[in-house]
């Protein structure tokens, strides 16, 4: 049986063009992502692309969310095999190529989770999991890029 959740989200933008050089048009990039019953977020452009830098675009949103539900896949799996992790981290990258027609997408994303498990036992077990919670990830299962695991794994 296939299961099917509805995720909503509305966009919000107001042109900041000033009337004094109407010819040129230049476009603020910043706007707001409301979904109910959560905290809206600010959200521009990269600053590559001519955003605000000191907020979210939707790169950063995008390698966060494959970040995140990897993240939580794993922390599954290794409920299911009996594998106590106490801290995990991960300082992940994406590689966005662009071409000269402005078009462009993701090419590969790289994650570099870093787990810590309180049984030297399952230290292997613990690596090889990231591959299981990789096929059951919501997200990485949606992207039409490689997503490369470089995992490491210690006891604490």
């Amino acid at each position: 049986m296939i299961f099917k959740h509805l995720f909503k989200a509305e966009a919000n933008w107001t042109s900041k063009q000033t009337p004094a050089n109407p010819s040129k048009r230049f476009y603020s990039k910043s706007h707001k992502i409301q979904i109910e019953g959560k905290p809206v977020l600010d959200v521009s452009a990269a600053k590559a692309f001519k955003g605000d830098p000191s907020l979210y675009n939707p790169e950063d949103l995008l390698l966060s969310s494959l970040v995140s539900c990897h993240m939580m896949s794993y922390l599954y799996v290794c409920s299911q095999n009996g594998i106590e992790v106490l801290e995990y981290s991960d300082n992940a990258e994406a590689t966005l190529e662009v071409n000269q027609d402005g078009s462009g997408r993701f090419v590969e994303a790289r994650l570099y989770p870093k787990v810590k498990i309180s049984n030297s036992d399952q230290i292997e077990l613990a690596l090889e999991l990231h591959q299981k919670a990789n096929q059951l990830c919501f997200i990485a299962n949606s992207c039409n890029f490689s997503v490369v695991h470089e995992a490491s794994c210690e006891v604490i």
